[in-house]
């Protein structure tokens, strides 16, 4: 292994002033995923800044909605009583995730900032443009049943892991980041890049920042939301497919509506076409299998994953008719 050093920050701007005198440093609280990347030498950073000890894990229910420490455990949070009751797809993403061990470690800042799992990526011989920029894109003409059909680029067709992330994308949440200068706010969906000429960089994030808490907001379509995983295996396996919904219905009709899904992108994939057929129409079959259908515009298949345009239509549709049951 390569010598590296070790440094536990004091506090948040401590942490992020380190990491910005220091490139080539990594944090790491749970380090579920970092430990994994460190022994395939997918990541070798000089310096580890402890962030595991900050004050950054609290979950707090406020007027206006819910803020979640970025240093949360994923378990902690899929059983607080303010996201099960007001964001159930929340809780649902996080249980669907991992083990209970790993979701007893491991951070939701982790859970976003996870790479990838492409087989080309966690190679340490097979063609990567994520891990060895320049070396091609191995999928595009090889094992892609697992890959993208939306944001793919002839640079990385590798679809992105967190279950969380989906959920969040659909819920419209916010989250806040801690850089030298400041703290930041940026959308959930706008913090993942799309694989275009860098697509070693997965991130918004700036050399040195750090994601200190999520914020979700309060709403009807948080209180009515869910998600649906469709996988390989029952149990401690990525999404093949996989959909966050949220409806909200007044008066018969659906006021407004939102849609995300997971394993068919390389980033967390809003469906807003689907959203807005939704939109002024009665919660139903008729409905729900109107907007399903649409589920897939604008897909680029592969020669391994083109079961994923009728897969995606009906788990967007199950998802869906399952929610409308909870009313």
């Amino acid at each position: 292994m390569r010598p590296f050093a070790y440094r536990r920050a004091l506090d948040d701007l401590d942490a992020v002033s380190i990491a910005a005198a220091r490139p080539g440093s990594a944090f790491i609280a749970g380090g579920t995923d970092l430990m994994q990347l460190w022994k395939t030498g997918n990541s070798t950073p000089d310096l580890l800044i402890d962030i595991s000890r900050l004050p950054l894990d609290a979950i707090e229910a406020r007027a206006g909605g819910v803020t979640i420490g970025a240093l949360a455990r994923m378990s902690e949070v899929a059983d607080h009583p303010a996201i099960r009751e007001g964001y159930p797809a929340i809780a649902q993403a996080l249980l669907a995730s991992a083990s209970p061990q790993i979701r007893n470690v491991a951070t939701i800042g982790g859970n976003l900032l996870q790479r990838t799992r492409c087989v080309y990526f966690r190679s340490d011989t097979l063609p990567c443009n994520k891990r060895q920029p320049g070396s091609g894109c191995g999928a595009i003409e090889g094992e892609n049943r697992l890959h993208a059909i939306f944001g793919v680029s002839d640079h990385c067709v590798a679809t992105h892991a967190s279950d969380l992330a989906v959920v969040l994308v659909a819920l419209d949440a916010t989250v806040r980041i801690r850089g030298r200068d400041g703290v930041r706010t940026l959308p959930v969906e706008d913090l993942f890049a799309p694989p275009d000429g860098q697509p070693e960089r997965e991130t918004a994030l700036e050399p040195g920042e750090l994601i200190v808490a999520i914020d979700v907001p309060d709403s009807e379509l948080g209180r009515r939301s869910a998600y649906l995983k469709l996988r390989d295996r029952a149990s401690f396996e990525f999404a093949v497919v996989s959909a966050a919904v949220a409806l909200w219905v007044e008066g018969g009709v659906i006021q407004s509506a939102r849609i995300a899904a997971g394993g068919v992108g390389t980033r967390p994939w809003r469906l807003r076409n689907c959203e807005a057929l939704l939109v002024g129409a009665r919660p139903g079959d008729a409905a729900f299998q109107t907007a399903a259908e649409r589920a897939a515009d604008g897909a680029q298949t592969l020669s391994r994953n083109g079961f994923k345009i009728e897969l995606l239509k009906r788990v967007v549709f199950r998802a869906l008719k399952d929610l409308r049951g909870e009313a």
